[in-house]
């Protein structure tokens, strides 16, 4: 079996590659861009999660490569666009794409990525090559659409928290299910494994995300990486607002509402303010207790794997890694 260390090191060997060569192609204005946010590193969790479900089934990840570029290569293309709709200047510490070059320089970039990842979909020899195509598809698409739900909720005062969870399904987590399923697929691993890898995927995802908002919170200042409090000043629907607003009196309930429709105010002190009301209503350990069901549920899925313990320890050590983030 692979190391996690092991696999970071072969994808980022394999995107290196890539890096060159798209260098190399024109036109540079749509290339070099794609080029510069491959360059900008990251932890590769994705491409990762796709070689390390491939090693579960089989001791060669060659057939798994090309899919776990499918997936980063995907995945940087969405944070194209992410930055672009949210204005973000910077990315992993450097100028976003569109801030570096330009917006429609960006956008086309972001869609030629989008295609460059069923290219690389097509080098992958699978018994079920359909079948991995029509998983990344209808990934693609519900990432999509958990974009647009969560822009639409910018402006939806009575979110449910139902709601709120199908979204972050959609945004985040399926990503990390079809990761996982398609190295299973691309090594011809039983269909019940991967379907069971797709769920275990998807039940991690969830608590990640549910995870990443109440860091925004409670999270170390000093290992965060962020300003704390990012989500109470731009008014964002997380788990954390939500649950409060479904726990609050009448008293916190205006409260909190008046906040969200204040137009001007002091940043520090409203942070302070929704905090606050968190502490009272005890948002912080519900939030931890829903992180933990869903985290929970995703290690039971993996018992259900048919594999022996000791091939599992890799892809345990990722979740954990990904569940105990400060920062």
């Amino acid at each position: 079996m692979y190391t996690i260390k092991e696999l970071q090191s072969i994808i980022s060997e394999e995107i290196a590659k890539e890096i060159i060569q798209l260098n190399e192609t024109d036109p540079k204005n749509l290339y070099e861009p794609i080029s510069y946010a491959l360059s900008m590193g990251g932890k590769r969790l994705r491409p990762v999660m796709v070689l390390l479900a491939g090693n579960l089934f089989s001791e060669s990840i060659e057939n798994a490569i090309p899919a776990a570029l499918a997936i980063e290569v995907f995945h940087n293309f969405t944070l194209l666009h992410d930055d672009i709709m949210d204005q973000a200047e910077l990315r992993r510490n450097s100028l976003s794409v569109y801030k570096k070059y330009n917006q429609n320089i960006a956008i086309l970039s972001g869609d030629a990525m989008s295609i460059m990842a069923y290219n690389y979909l097509l080098r992958c020899n699978s018994s079920d090559h359909t079948g991995m195509i029509r998983l990344f598809s209808q990934t693609a698409l519900e990432v999509c659409e958990g974009q647009q739900l969560d822009m639409d909720f910018e402006s939806i005062m009575d979110v449910s928290i139902p709601q709120y969870m199908n979204m972050i399904r959609l945004k985040t987590a399926v990503l990390l299910a079809c990761s996982l399923k398609l190295g299973a697929l691309a090594v011809n691993a039983p269909e019940k494994s991967a379907d069971l890898l797709y769920a275990f995927g998807l039940n991690l995802g969830i608590a990640f995300q549910i995870q990443d908002d109440l860091l925004d919170i409670f999270a170390n200042p000093d290992k965060f990486g962020k300003k704390i409090g990012g989500d109470i000043v731009s008014n964002k629907k997380t788990f954390l607002l939500l649950k409060a607003l479904e726990l609050s009196d009448y008293r916190l309930k205006t409260t909190i509402q008046d906040w969200i429709t204040r137009k001007e105010c002091d940043e520090a002190i409203k942070i302070q303010a929704i905090t606050g009301i968190y502490n009272e209503l005890n948002i912080k350990s519900i939030t931890e207790g829903y992180v933990n069901e869903f985290y929970q549920s995703a290690l039971d899925i993996l018992e259900e794997i048919e594999l022996p313990g000791e091939a599992k320890n890799e892809i345990l050590q990722l979740a954990g890694m990904i569940m105990t983030r400060d920062h």
